[in-house]
């Protein structure tokens, strides 16, 4: 026992280490992607590009993803997360703002169309001692309270700040827009690829993109679109079923806690695959037009963080007792 209690103790503090290098690391990692993501863009319109069939009708496209790809990872570094004692996000009037479909009213959304939102229960955080609403919480690396929070996010992004309310759909848009770029540079690559590397006949290489760092940019291109793309496909299965990365885990303890009783959880704050989407995303009759997904444009969340679109008829979560809700952990290194 004496044992097992100093490992845990070790533990704690490597993984505490591990958040102060990773919070001072951060700026570096970000410096890292944005030099990462030029180099790609160079390489496939100086490379690829003008090799493409049809350049009048392939490079619009073409540009647009890159926009995408730019546009997204400055919003999801730029853009707070929400944090419970920052300013309220505003909706902008410039022009990298979109239009609602409808103008909302100040707070909640999607109050009409068989969705229903009720006003979040409220906590206090025992690390910094404010008041949260549900779904917000701590951040060991920032030090604060962020609504909706589901990690933060200094690896493989880089974006150097917490994913949460306010940016959580510019890091999934980010996600999808690099998977698609390294999947075309990958698939529309590869004939240069073999070309950089000696395996045809022509000895010529006529780019302004060295042939060394053609080739490294293509097969990181090949390793980032796999693993991004697994990472993609986990926040999407998350987002379908109306759930952060934390929730996730916290739902799994929710439901042997539940089954142990002979109950079964249910989370009440998924509404169903297609509904959890358009919430997400904020698409739809109360939300914003569909090609918000398509053009680099800013929009509001569907909700102020304090209020929770829920199943009919479901106050909380079934299968969980009051007071049996999942916090952040709280340990003190004299106690522990």
């Amino acid at each position: 026992m004496f044992c097992a209690r100093h490992v845990f103790r070790c533990f704690k503090w490597l993984e505490r280490a591990g958040d102060r290098v990773t919070g001072a690391a951060g700026p570096y990692f970000v410096g890292l992607a944005v030099i990462l993501q030029a180099i790609g863009v160079a390489s496939f319109f100086t490379v690829i590009q003008p090799s493409l069939p049809l350049r009048w009708l392939t490079t619009p496209p073409c540009v647009l993803i890159a926009l995408n790809l730019f546009t997204h990872y400055y919003y999801v570094c730029t853009v707070p997360p929400g944090f419970v004692q920052g300013e309220v996000l505003q909706p902008g009037s410039g022009r990298l703002w979109a239009s609602p479909s409808q103008r909302p009213s100040a707070g909640a959304r999607w109050s009409n169309h068989g969705i229903t939102l009720l006003t979040a229960s409220n906590t206090m955080c025992r690390r910094c001692g404010f008041m949260r609403p549900e779904r917000a919480h701590h951040c060991r690396i920032c030090g604060r309270c962020v609504m909706k929070y589901d990690h933060h996010c200094p690896l493989p992004a880089g974006i150097n700040q917490c994913v949460g309310l306010n940016n959580e759909r510019h890091f999934v848009l980010f996600m999808a827009y690099l998977v698609l770029s390294t999947f075309f540079l990958s698939i529309l690559g590869y004939s240069q690829a073999l070309e950089a590397v000696g395996l045809t006949y022509s000895n010529d290489w006529p780019y302004m993109v060295p042939e060394l760092a053609y080739i490294l940019t293509y097969m990181l291109s090949v390793v980032i679109c796999i693993a991004v793309l697994i990472m993609l496909c986990w926040h999407l299965w998350g987002i379908a079923r109306g759930e952060t990365t934390v929730e996730a885990q916290d739902h799994e303890i929710y439901k042997r806690v539940a089954k142990d009783r002979g109950d079964n959880f249910v989370n009440s704050f998924d509404l169903g695959m297609s509904t959890n989407l358009r919430l997400f995303f904020n698409i739809g009759p109360d939300g914003y037009p569909w090609y918000t997904l398509v053009l680099p444009l800013r929009i509001m969340p569907y909700t102020d963080g304090r209020s929770w679109a829920r199943r009919e008829g479901f106050q909380r979560h079934q299968g969980i007792q009051e007071g049996e809700e999942l916090t952040d952990d709280d340990y003190d290194d004299d106690n522990a």
